[in-house]
């Protein structure tokens, strides 16, 4: 018998031995990103920076707000009505245990700012979510089957875009409040508020998606799927649905902003979340009616944090509008 034909590895041992692991193709991957166009262009946008920096410290913020609060909000044993009033810890008069002072209840205007920021961006993240999953449903079905469909849905579309958003939303907070007893508006309050906003937001994600469908629906992939004999459903969401997705995740980034001053406007207003349950709009709507008063610090210090969450947003999602479209790049 042949010595070299004996000591020859076999070709599939060969070939498992020289294929990278998980870990090293995962590694190269990482690098790939890093070195990719858009990660360079998102180092040289100082500004870009910056607000990504700022949007993650919030993000950071909100969801840790139960480790980095002095004060729980929803446990009123833990707070005095002779701290109530205070200014903030740097103005004369202040307590240094109360860093941006305290509200007329004596409530911690720090600990209810974190806590406030965190039902917001969680009120925010479920709206936009919401939204983008009814929108980019329609868009593919009304741009994938065309004719009644696809004039329905965008007849449908353009109805609900002809109402201001906050008018719409305090239609549907309204009417639900109305349907709902008493007791359970306060139970239902993150509900209504996120059916609201999913009702006035889904229309940009059907429209813009059922362009992209059009377009995508007559390339050589999408006929070669129908050929192959693929259904309606696996051709929409396996094949059309993922080459579609950059501008949808474009417009949910700059729909995050939008949600959230809208449910900082319901609450505002009174329609939005109840007052023990704080949000950036309640700490807002309960620090105004004190303004002229003297206590500033209970209105501004919440506005600040809404005003800078929502143009961080706008910025990151500014510059991911432009990173993904060479054509703005």
């Amino acid at each position: 018998m042949d010595i070299d034909t004996v000591s020859k590895p076999a070709p599939a041992a060969e070939g498992k031995a020289s294929r990278p692991g998980y870990a090293t193709r995962l590694w190269q991957g990482w690098l790939a990103f890093v070195d990719s166009d858009l990660c360079y262009n998102f180092r040289t946008s100082r500004l870009t920076v910056v607000a990504t920096a700022v949007l993650a410290l919030l993000l950071f913020a909100g969801i840790c707000a139960p480790l980095l609060s002095h004060y729980n909000p929803f446990d009123m044993a833990a707070f005095d009505l002779m701290d109530s009033e205070l200014p903030p810890a740097w103005v004369e008069s202040g307590e240094a245990r109360f860093w941006l002072g305290t509200d007329i209840q004596g409530r911690d205007v720090y600990s209810l700012i974190l806590y406030g920021l965190r039902v917001s961006l969680i009120v925010g993240f479920i709206s936009v979510l919401c939204a983008m999953a009814l929108g980019v449903t329609l868009g593919v079905v009304s741009g994938y089957f065309g004719g009644t469909v696809d004039a329905l849905i965008m007849r449908l579309a353009d109805a609900m875009l002809s109402f201001p958003t906050i008018m719409f939303a305090l239609l549907v907070s309204g009417a639900a409040r109305g349907l709902l007893p008493q007791e359970m508006h306060e139970q239902m309050a993150v509900y209504i508020i996120v059916i609201s906003i999913t009702l006035t937001g889904w229309m940009q994600y059907a429209r813009t998606v059922r362009g992209c469908t059009l377009l995508e629906g007559h390339k050589e992939y999408v006929q070669a799927a129908k050929v192959m004999g693929s259904g309606n459903l696996r051709i929409m969401f396996l094949h059309i649905l993922p080459n579609v997705l950059s501008p949808v995740l474009v417009l949910a980034t700059l729909h995050l902003a939008l949600a959230v001053l809208t449910e900082a406007t319901l609450s505002f207003l009174g329609v939005g979340m109840p007052p023990n349950q704080p949000s950036l709009g309640t700490l807002i709507n309960e620090g105004n009616k004190y303004l002229f008063s003297g206590q500033w610090w209970v209105v501004v210090f919440p506005s600040l944090v809404l005003v800078v969450l929502a143009l961080s947003v706008n910025l990151v999602g500014d510059w991911l509008r432009d990173a993904l479209n060479p054509k703005l790049r």
